[in-house]
């Protein structure tokens, strides 16, 4: 006799399986379902006549493609087994309270019983959840079907000839396929959302690892896992300081939800007890922790033979079939209207008010907070330009007195003084050839020029410079402190990369095969000698794109003397003449420098993918040694004309030296001090001002375009379809070679140009709001 309990627990079980075909047939499209629930039977049956074995009649007549099939099926029977068992204590057990709202989110009844839905936090976005409000969404894939998606339910005509294109998409298909049947049988848990959009579907695959899976995961990447909480002593040496004074701060804030301190230890599954917060599982991994471990999953995760690297979800991006992968962001990041309660705000929002806005510009930044959301790389960055940015303000300051000290005591400068007081009695050759209109002229004439020139060459330049000195040097030794203390703050201190995977474009593109000493399995590779060539050949491209640089640097100087010949023959002009000409050509070799990078840097990175490296972080290695080579000579190269070899080879009156027919350019009666502190602000200055106004504006050109390309039927209603409107997040790279080249500009020419860290300081202020307004409101959440 069957109890009534027995019929209800079968006719349960019997939901979830299917629950699990569907969802299976939402997300991934797959045919063979008949054939997977043929296999899941056959599984069923064998469990419960304990006929599974391996010698069994009926495994060994299994073909290739139904020991596939049957891999999958018994996946998704462990699927069905861990939903059933999470279905029956949510619905049956008294202490979860009623409702029949299964594991997959569907929304029918059963037996008259009420549905009930898991409420989420009030901090947390309910689209950042499944539809059934309990399992959260750690990462979501996008591919579109320009279609309309009939292609997946109608059988294509069998024909000899098979177009370039429709051949392509089959094998998209059948990619994505495989790469869902490999994320299934790791665990993720998948949904699938569609979205009208002009003529072409865009489909949203959600994804979820349970906890089961986040453990194995987090034990396999030796992730560090809290044990007792404790004090969170400040950072901030200022703030120390302050404190000390019992001065008010104004720079601190109370930024709610901050995270707490934990002393840590490598996770391990068996003592999991011993952890703190383990008995919360759903809390215990963080936002970010859960999406790296997806992020690993789907890095690792075949869709085709592993031995032509068809392997990871970068791939697959690379190639089409997909055309994002992101983890979602923590919900919306304006506030919500009203009185602001802290307690209500999500990560996301928390970010925005206490750091990214322009109000917030002299506070500290949250860095605990920015590590929490984003990643200990990101963390570390905004901590390395909040560090600078705040050493920039005593050098700025110091500089700003010496040059005041200039402007107070530019009418006591005694060679000035006997310049401008010689009208009629120094008689100066012709600055260029006679024969074309250069004429003599008095010393008095450059009285203005001296006088400017005496602001940036007096005795305070000298102790400027040997304070810049030092400066550079402590600010490089309290960053090494302040990295090592937030290293051990942030348990990074014995971080080491994993094993690297080959890149996609590498695995698509390699030649050969060959086994990982460490792995043990064969692996795409690409020839040591060919790639030794091809990086000679890339050094040699280096060295003429550097001559190319010179080339420039020549017509410039050749610019300069032509414009100065008709300023020297007006009377009015004549004695303003170098000046203007030395402006004019510093606008002109700014402008050429800026274009100069952007073609580097494209020529740069196909230069590296051709040279076929095999981890990202040796082709990052490699780009980034070709492109600041280059940018250390594209923007410090006519510097170092000016500070150094201008003047040098004029020759004297009767035997000057000639280039291309003309004079060599000299420096005025008053040096070249004040020519290099012009190339130095409109170089610096300028280029400031570009990169600022390219933050500002690129990005929301590019999500405008996007947007347009996207065209959704309506404003997006749900996180997932929000987030895919922001555009992708590009990295640091060009972030830090900003940094890097500015801090060049203040160390090495610093003493020609005292306001340098002042323009420097407020630039950083800007960039930080730009930085941080760019990651939290206008890019996608990057991985970790």
């Amino acid at each position: 006799m069957v109890s009534d309990s027995e019929v209800e627990t079968s006719t349960l079980m019997q939901e979830a399986q299917n629950a699990q075909l569907n969802r299976y047939r939402r997300s991934t499209g797959a045919l063979h379902l008949d054939l997977i629930r043929k296999n899941v039977d056959v599984r069923v049956s064998s469990a419960s006549d304990d006929s599974g074995r391996d010698d069994s009649p009926e495994r060994r007549d299994w073909t290739e493609e139904g020991r596939k099939w049957l891999e999958l099926g018994e996946a998704v029977l462990k699927e069905v087994w861990s939903d059933a068992r999470d279905y029956l204590q949510t619905n049956i057990n008294p202490k979860h309270g009623g409702g029949d709202s299964d594991s997959w989110g569907s929304t029918g009844g059963q037996g008259g019983r009420s549905q009930q839905q898991p409420q989420t936090n009030q901090q947390e976005d309910a689209s950042t959840f499944f539809r059934d409000g309990r399992r959260r969404i750690d990462y979501v894939l996008v591919y579109e079907d320009a279609e309309g998606g009939a292609r997946k339910n109608q059988e294509r005509e069998k024909t000899l000839i098979r177009t370039v294109s429709e051949k392509r998409i089959k094998k998209h298909e059948t990619w994505r396929e495989k790469f869902m049947t490999s994320l299934m049988k790791a665990g993720l848990h998948m949904e699938e959302e569609t979205e009208i959009a002009g003529k072409k579907v865009i489909y949203f695959i959600k994804l979820s690892a349970p906890f089961s899976v986040l453990c194995r995961y987090a034990e396999e990447l030796n992730m560090r896992a809290p044990l007792q909480a404790h004090n969170n002593p400040s950072t901030n040496w200022s703030e120390v300081i302050i404190e000390h004074l019992h001065l008010p701060n104004l720079m601190a804030e109370d930024v709610p939800n901050k995270p707490l301190d934990y002393f840590t230890c490598a996770f391990k599954r068996s003592k999991i007890d011993r952890f703190l917060g383990s008995d919360n599982p759903d809390k215990y991994f963080t936002s970010t922790q859960r999406s790296r471990i997806v992020y690993e999953i789907l890095s690792t995760a075949a869709f085709g033979k592993t031995k032509k690297g068809e392997i990871g979800i970068e791939r697959l991006v690379e190639e089409g079939v997909y055309t994002a992968a992101f983890p979602l962001h923590d919900g919306p990041y304006e506030p919500p209207r009203g009185p602001l309660d802290p307690s209500r705000l999500n990560p996301r929002q928390v970010l925005y008010h206490y750091w990214a806005r322009w109000g917030k510009w002299y506070k500290y930044q949250p860095l605990d907070h920015i590590r929490e959301y984003f990643g200990e790389k990101i963390g570390i960055y905004f901590a390395w330009l909040g560090m600078y940015t705040g050493w920039l303000l005593p050098a700025a300051v110091v500089g700003l007195l010496v040059f005041m000290y200039g402007v107070i005591t530019i009418n006591q400068n005694t060679p000035a003084n006997e310049i401008c007081d010689s009208r009629g009695e120094f008689i100066m050759c012709p600055l260029c050839n006679e024969r074309l209109g250069c004429a003599f002229w008095d010393l008095s004439d450059i009285c203005f020029n001296t006088r400017i020139s005496y602001l940036f060459d007096h005795p305070g330049t000298v102790f400027y410079s040997i304070f810049v000195s030092f400066w550079a040097v402590s600010f490089l030794e309290y960053w090494k402190r302040k990295s090592a203390s937030l290293a051990h703050h942030w348990d990074c201190l014995d971080f080491q990369e994993e094993e690297e995977r080959p890149r996609p474009e590498f695995a698509a593109k390699a030649p050969c095969r060959e086994r990982n000493p460490i792995t043990g399995v064969r692996e795409p590779s690409f020839p040591k000698s060919i790639r030794t060539k091809r990086i000679m050949a890339g050094v040699g491209l280096i060295f003429i794109m550097m001559s190319l640089v010179i080339i420039f640097i020549v017509a410039v100087i050749i610019y300069r003397v032509l414009v100065s010949i008709p300023l020297f023959r007006n009377d009015t002009l004549r004695s303003q003449a170098q000046a203007i000409s030395s402006l004019s050509g510093a606008v002109v070799n700014f402008i050429i420098i800026m274009c100069m990078g952007r073609v580097y840097e494209k020529l740069a990175f196909r230069l590296t993918t051709w040279e076929m490296h095999r981890t990202q972080t040796d082709f990052e290695d490699n780009l980034t040694f070709k492109v600041f080579i280059f940018q250390f000579v594209n923007f410090y190269s006519s510097i170092f004309y000016i500070a150094f070899f201008k003047g040098r080879f004029v020759g004297y009156p009767g035997h000057y030296h000639h280039i291309l027919g003309f004079r060599n350019e000299d420096c005025s009666a008053g040096g070249c001090l004040i020519e290099l502190a012009q190339q130095l602000a409109v170089i610096m200055i300028g280029k400031q001002v570009v990169n600022n106004a390219q933050e500002i504006l690129v990005p929301k050109v590019k999500m405008w375009w996007h947007k347009k390309q996207v065209k959704m039927a309506h404003k997006a209603r749900t996180r997932w379809e929000a987030d895919y409107q922001l555009i992708d997040n590009e990295g640091l790279f060009q972030e830090y070679l900003e940094m890097v080249l500015q801090f060049g500009f203040l160390t090495i020419f610093v003493a020609a140009f005292p306001l340098a860290p002042l323009f420097a300081l407020l630039n950083n202020w800007v960039e930080i709001r730009l930085d941080a307004q760019k990651f939290v409101c206008e890019t996608r959440r990057p991985s970790v």
